[in-house]
């Protein structure tokens, strides 16, 4: 990882948006920000509309802020990560080498490994992340890596974890067993259809969180 003293200031403000260091309509202040980040204003601007065309920030007014995500969004996104994840799984089982196999092995292992009652949900999500990105790798696709590495920004930001019961928490390593096999056989249409089933299922999981966010919100 960069040092932060070697960091542009679009990835400085991206890290903190990732991190909730700016959370969702938190604004964004140009003065602010060059001050923080011992830069000029003109950097932060630059940052800022990348970072707009990238649906991280948004306009308010005359101001920028941190975009808050809307339920359709939410929908969409899921909708859209389906798509590219399924893909990935299919070229990954086409295209995967041996190397690839092996690292995508071990990233499943080390999901095996974690006790769920003992581990936090921040760990449990970091290797689950890890296992998918594996899958990417091994699909040799450049696009889509790009494209899957541009929308897990917006996953991350998220609160909490479609991971949070015991009973996901199986289903997923069941899932990702199927999906090692199939990759490993080269069965491109097996690899698809799991993975997008993988996905559709941690959207009614998140549609289920929201709902139930929202109930107990204060009124």
């Amino acid at each position: 990882m960069s040092s932060p003293a070697l960091m542009s200031p679009y990835l400085m403000i991206r890290n903190a948006i990732i991190a909730q260091e700016f959370p969702p309509r938190a604004q964004l202040v140009e003065n602010a920000l060059a001050k923080k980040y011992n830069v000029s204003r003109t950097p932060i601007r630059e940052a800022l509309r990348r970072l707009e065309t990238e649906g991280l920030v948004e306009r308010y007014g005359s101001r920028m802020q941190v975009r808050e995500y809307r339920p359709e969004e939410m929908l969409d996104l899921y909708e859209v990560r389906s798509f590219l994840e399924e893909a990935a799984a299919k070229t990954a089982a086409l295209r995967h080498t041996d190397m690839d196999l092996m690292l995508i092995e071990r990233a499943h292992q080390s999901m095996l490994d974690i006790k769920f009652e003992e581990a936090s949900a921040a760990q449990m999500a970091a290797a689950n992340r890890t296992f998918h990105e594996r899958v990417w790798a091994a699909s040799h696709s450049a696009a889509l890596v790009d494209l899957l590495d541009r929308i897990l920004v917006h996953f991350i930001r998220y609160p909490g974890t479609t991971l949070s019961t015991p009973e996901r928490w199986s289903q997923v390593l069941k899932e990702h067993e199927e999906l090692v096999s199939a990759i490993r056989d080269r069965d491109a249409e097996s690899a698809g259809k799991i993975a997008s089933v993988h996905m559709e299922e941690a959207k009614n999981i998140r549609i289920e969180m929201y709902i139930d966010a929202q109930e107990i919100a204060p009124s």
